[in-house]
């Protein structure tokens, strides 16, 4: 099956001194097909600099650049929709990429999104099911 990648789960996968990295880097093993969204990667680029270091980063993106893991594009339609779950889910405080990932999810039919942020993607109540299965 599909799953979508969320930055935190990317981020402990790759930097070896976090809590969560073991089982990060288990279930991006695991998954047969796992899509980046494209919006991810700012975030991910800002939290490994500030937390890891530049040779990290740069390996990552030349490993991405190879095709290690499909990059998957938002559409003008995925904003206005990340923008609608955006306004819906504001007191939750969501953030836009967050929101872009369900959008995405909604397009593409994707039920599994691998994240260490349960409590945002937990509210969440997609269109095409009634939530998301939450891995690792």
């Amino acid at each position: 099956m599909t799953a979508l990648l969320d930055t935190g789960v990317l981020l402990a996968a790759i930097a070896e001194n976090d809590d969560q990295h073991d089982i990060c880097a288990l279930a991006l093993e695991e998954e047969p097909e796992l899509l980046l969204p494209e919006v991810v990667l700012p975030e991910l680029a800002y939290l490994l600099l500030r937390d890891v270091d530049y040779p990290t980063l740069v390996g990552f993106l030349r490993g991405v650049a190879k095709g290690e893991l499909k990059l998957v594009a938002l559409t003008p339609a995925d904003v206005e929709r990340a923008a609608d779950i955006l306004e819906q889910y504001a007191d939750a405080h969501v953030d836009f990429v967050d929101c872009a990932i369900v959008a995405l999810a909604e397009r593409l039919n994707i039920t599994r999104i691998l994240t260490i942020d349960r409590r945002h993607f937990s509210l969440f109540r997609p269109r095409h099911c009634p939530g998301f299965e939450l891995l690792p």
